[in-house]
């Protein structure tokens, strides 16, 4: 399994895909129904959305870059965390052996925890980690008005995780 250093990365998302992305989110809230509450957090999550799988394709260099690994990707999915929104130290599926948070909206503060070291996301910033083997949460309830997250995953081309690419959720969305 690959072992990588955790990297936050300023302004992951150019201001113009942030604004693209914010406005995206907003009408899949107000227009699309069509989501699951999600076990971990009790927000919407939408999964095999199909710009935020589209994601996956154009930041894949920056994150092999950022890793100096090949990867293929896996799956993307995106939350809007609500007031009262919880996120209980996890670990996550081999599909997400090299991981991508990144901050789409917010309108209040509620840093992700990876292995003890707090990263308090601003709009646009990413932070890249193992999220199959590092425990990752955010501390207490949220109590901020909303925050919408999109999640990357990838596996590395040479590690154990390989099979795992293209995931299902991810194939279901491309057909």
């Amino acid at each position: 399994m690959a072992t990588v250093d955790n990297k936050l990365i300023k302004n992951f998302f150019n201001k113009e895909e942030l604004n693209i992305l914010d406005k995206y989110c907003y009408n899949k809230i107000d227009q699309d129904k069509n989501y699951q509450i999600d076990e971990q957090s009790f927000s919407p999550a939408w999964y095999n959305d199909p710009l935020m799988n589209s994601l996956l394709d154009t930041k894949l260099k920056t994150v092999e870059k950022k890793f100096n690994l090949k990867l293929f990707p896996t799956y993307a999915y995106w939350r809007y965390y609500v007031f009262g929104a919880t996120l209980a130290r996890h670990t996550d599926r081999p599909s997400c052996e090299i991981s991508v948070t990144a901050c789409i909206k917010k309108y209040d503060n509620w840093p992700i925890v990876i292995e003890g070291t707090s990263f308090e996301l601003e709009e646009g910033d990413a932070v890249l980690y193992n999220g199959c083997n590092q425990k990752h949460w955010r501390p207490g309830v949220y109590k901020g008005k909303g925050m919408a997250q999109v999640f990357l995953h990838y596996v590395d081309q040479n590690g154990p995780n390989k099979d795992h690419a293209y995931d299902q959720l991810f194939m279901m969305s491309k057909k």
